[in-house]
């Protein structure tokens, strides 16, 4: 009888403490507000907002004079704008992997595989920060945009297309700063990297001036790369009071959206095999 009473008080302390474990959901939120709280504090969202405003300061009064006579649009600020959103979200990413380096250099990721948690979770709530910070990105970069010139011209619905279309592709990035900090081990190392690439493609890009006046060698590649495809959905979606921004559609928007699944596939399987090698060390 006594077996049995113990027995029965063991079973309802198990089940207590079964639980009161928290939730993924708990989980989540609390790793997710454990990146981002400090920005409040330590000058990473400042820090933030400067670069969105340098980088409009930094493409636009520079390469005004010379882009306004080589696009068609009514404003070289209209077609700026999507380069200026993309280089702010990619900074962001770019944050981004920094802390998933400095996580993966600092043991972090090995206590999270030692305790009751999903080996997602970390990742999820990496990711819901840098969403974040590419949010503040974006918001910094359009109102830095409205006061050089730029404007929405296709209405409430494409300007929110433009906008999910920007935080989709700082998603894509994020996962590529997951996959490179969590292989590099090295926060210094892993900033150079995402850093240079994303820099050399802006450049080479149609964000900046129009693929025919690069040299005639390398226009296929500036034209088809993923920033110029990106650039051109985004200039769509914006509009102008022109029609040299072009038309919403799949020839449009189709190829940038085919980019980011690709890449998330990619990125996502990379991922994987990232975190399975740093589990099996």
């Amino acid at each position: 009888m006594t077996g049995a009473m113990h027995n029965d008080i063991y079973a309802r302390d198990a089940s207590a403490t079964r639980g009161a474990e928290p939730s993924p959901l708990q989980q989540w939120w609390v790793l997710t507000s454990r990146s981002i709280l400090p920005t409040f504090r330590n000058g990473e969202l400042l820090t933030q907002i400067a670069a969105s405003i340098m980088f409009t300061v930094g493409f636009y009064i520079p390469l005004k004079k010379i882009g306004m006579y080589a696009t068609d649009m009514s404003s070289y600020a209209q077609y700026l704008m999507p380069l200026i959103a993309l280089q702010a979200v990619s900074f962001a990413a770019i944050s981004g992997a920094f802390r998933s380096a400095s996580d993966a250099v600092a043991g972090i990721n090995r206590r999270f595989q030692a305790m009751p948690i999903s080996r997602f979770i970390p990742l999820a709530s990496r990711l819901t920060a840098s969403m974040y910070r590419c949010t503040v990105a974006l918001v910094i970069s359009l109102i830095c945009g409205y006061v050089i010139g730029f404007r929405f011209y296709n209405g409430v619905t494409a300007t929110i297309g433009f906008c999910l279309l920007v935080l989709a592709i700082g998603a894509v990035l994020s996962l590529l700063g997951e996959v490179v900090g969590t292989a590099a081990r090295n926060p210094d190392a892993t900033t150079h990297m995402m850093m240079l690439p994303q820099l050399i493609f802006g450049l080479l890009s149609v964000g900046v001036q129009a693929a025919d006046a690069f040299p005639s060698w390398i226009q296929g590649f500036v034209r088809n790369q993923p920033i110029s495809q990106f650039v051109y959905a985004l200039r769509a979606l914006a509009g102008d009071s022109t029609p040299a921004a072009g038309e919403i559609g799949w020839e449009t928007v189709g190829p940038a959206v085919l980019w980011i699944v690709g890449l998330f596939v990619v990125l996502a399987l990379a991922y994987t095999a990232v975190s399975s090698r740093g589990t099996s060390k």
